[in-house]
């Protein structure tokens, strides 16, 4: 019996874990490094062991650690959570020499599956259809370095998974700096930098079955989960079940997992994923683990997959049957991260999500987003009786949420909700490279308007004297007002109860067109109405240099421009700046050096994946400001790059 269980992890999963723990009864301990010292994970356990240190190998991943831990707090058990050493049997095998109760598959079944080679293997014999390796390397060198195969190809870690180590490649001559750089990026995210080739089957859809198995035999399928949707071969909009999976072909996958799950001997949660295209279907790789999007197959098949694991590991037998599904549910992953999927860092200063919505977070309102960790700020499921209704149900909590202090991928998410071919299921692994979610770059008209009227209302209510009177008022009318911001600008005219548009970010208004009334104006609400329909904007500050607006359409964050801007440092033309805090991994270029347009010039680690910095233009290698194993901040001048021929 389990009484006091440490996750060996951190954020979002490990506040899943203690919220079903809370509800059985048992006590909870919590692991932290440095920089989550004051992370909500920290501070919901019963108990908390502090890791000194902030980088994973230090903390997160450090066994000898995490067992002093286990020892000093008195917990009897481990759950990994995802991530980190979910996925390491030699953890898994310590744990269990250490007299304590793995929440997790056996120590073989982990080993057997963590190697995808041997999975490949295993599950071949098992009858479960396969993509053959084309090749394989324990030091990120091939022995042919150009082979003549039929391109694209992908290249994947050996260990891990959640898209570390993995690489698209489309020509033979990208291949070798590929898999050196999928070498790199394994070896320090897993502690095993062996990498495969396998060819690429593109425009199939990513799914996945939910299995369950207890240590008496009984082995459930809890139906497929759609996964297709991905940047940098990590998920951001999961579904259950599958739009373009129909019963036949369900059968066919949920056979083939339960076959999978049998033939390493499993016990508890995991996931077996596959490539479908078609009627062709190839096993991908087994997750000995709970996913990060196991809450849409809680929801439609009314389980919680926790409980089952604790229970499970206790010894508990699974009843012979499945429960049966009802309903669909769709989850989306909510990143601290831009347009281009860069990572962001920072302090979030406000996290509200509101609706009929689950919303699993390692975050609040306060926390700080370390460059150190993923960058995954919280998982927004909604479920429905149909998938319009758990579609319908994510779109508006995520216009309705508070997200203040970083940006986020919140409007992509709604601009993939709000996609026909997402709305007919059309999705498939590359849908993020086919439709180009660049954003227009324009804020609504009317939150530019209400950030406008809020700043001169909070202007107003500092100013020493005639605060009372409009924003802009004259005796004589004289000019119209411009507000100007970063981002957007709005010309706008006050009057004596209200205020019209002139221009804003979306072009003139036509001529005549009737004013809005002013129904409220203060420093932190506006209220708009024209026509008889209320426009309301809440809009808040933190010092931080932006203006937030939130409403019903959703949220934007405005940066306003001084009238007397300070001087600025300027930077030299052609220079590389780091977008996001991080680690220089390495240098590719040096002083004096040509290069073309895309050339590599180094390489920045930041939350645990690489990101490569490439020559804008072609040109000559000015000066390198940075060395391997530098600290940057974001903003931080990396290399000159002065443009000419090269």
């Amino acid at each position: 019996m389990i009484t006091r269980l440490l996750v060996a992890n951190r954020g979002e999963i490990a506040r899943r874990v203690f919220r079903t723990c809370r509800e059985l009864g048992i006590e909870t301990v919590a692991v932290f490094s440095d920089a989550d010292a004051h992370a909500p994970h920290t501070a919901e356990a019963d108990y908390a062991v502090r890791l000194s240190g902030v980088k994973p190998a230090d903390t997160y991943l450090a066994v000898d650690r995490l067992l002093a831990a286990c020892r000093a707090s008195g917990a009897d058990a481990v759950h990994p959570g995802y991530g980190f050493l979910s996925e390491n049997a030699a953890f898994a095998q310590a744990v269990v020499e250490a007299g304590l109760t793995w929440v997790g598959p056996p120590p073989a079944a982990i080993a057997a599956m963590g190697v995808k080679l041997t999975a490949k293997r295993l599950m071949s014999e098992a009858g479960v259809p396969t993509l053959p390796s084309l090749a394989e390397t324990a030091d990120g060198e091939l022995a042919d370095p150009a082979p003549a195969w039929e391109f694209p190809v992908l290249v994947k870690a050996v260990a891990g998974g959640g898209g570390r180590g993995m690489r698209v490649v489309r020509a033979a001559d990208e291949l070798a700096r590929q898999v050196t750089s999928a070498h790199r990026e394994s070896l320090a995210a897993f502690g095993d930098g062996g990498v495969f080739v396998e060819p690429l089957l593109e425009g199939a859809r990513h799914i996945e079955v939910q299995v369950l198995a207890d240590r008496h035999g009984t082995v459930w399928a809890l139906g497929e989960r759609e996964c297709s949707i991905q940047r940098r071969h990590q998920k951001v909009v999961e579904e259950c079940p599958s739009p373009g999976v129909a019963p036949p072909m369900r059968a066919r996958l949920e056979q083939a997992a339960v076959r999978a799950t049998r033939a390493i001997g499993y016990e508890g949660a995991g996931t077996v994923e596959f490539l479908v295209r078609g009627e062709q279907v190839a096993f991908l790789e087994m997750n000995t683990r709970l996913q990060v999007e196991h809450p849409v197959t809680e929801l439609v098949y009314g389980v919680d997959l926790v409980r089952w694991q604790l229970e499970v590991a206790e010894g508990a037998a699974l009843p012979p049957e499945p429960p049966t599904p009802a309903g669909h549910a769709v989850e989306v992953r909510l990143y601290a991260e831009d347009r281009a999927y860069l990572p962001q860092s920072g302090v979030l200063h406000r996290f509200e999500v509101p609706g009929q919505v689950r919303v699993d977070s390692g975050v609040e309102g306060g926390s700080v987003v370390s460059s150190h960790y993923d960058p995954m700020l919280a998982k927004i499921i909604g479920y429905g009786s149909g998938r319009g209704e758990a579609v319908r149900k994510v779109v508006s909590a995520l216009r309705r949420a508070r997200i203040h202090g970083l940006t986020t991928n919140r409007d992509l998410l709604l601009d993939i909700l709000k996609n026909r071919d997402f709305e007919a299921g059309d999705t498939h692994t590359g849908f993020l490279d086919q439709h180009v979610f660049a954003g227009d770059g324009a804020p609504d008209e009317l939150a530019v308007l209400a950030a406008a009227l809020a700043t001169a209302a909070a202007n107003r209510e500092r100013a020493p004297v005639l605060g009372g009177l409009p924003a802009g008022w004259r005796n004589v009318r004289s000019q119209a007002r411009v507000a100007r911001f970063e981002e957007a600008e709005a010309v706008y005219d006050p009057l004596p109860a209200g205020v019209r548009v002139i221009e804003t970010v979306r072009g003139t208004l036509p001529a005549g067109s009737a004013p809005y009334e002013l129904d409220a104006v203060g420093p932190y609400r506006v209220v708009l109405e024209r026509g008889g329909v209320r426009h309301a904007f809440e809009v808040s500050g933190y010092g931080d240099g932006k203006v937030y607006v939130d409403s019903a359409a959703g949220g934007v964050a405005l940066t306003p421009v001084p009238r007397l801007p300070e001087p600025v440092e300027q930077v030299a033309p052609g220079s590389l700046l780091a977008p996001m805090p991080g680690s220089v991994l390495r240098v590719e270029v040096r002083p004096g050096e040509r290069v073309v347009k895309g050339q590599p010039v180094l390489v920045l680690e930041a939350m645990k994946m690489e990101h490569l910095i490439a020559a804008p233009a072609a040109g000559v290698v000015a000066e390198v400001h940075v060395e391997k194993g530098r600290q940057v901040d974001a903003g931080a001048v990396l290399a000159i790059i002065e443009e000419g021929d090269a």
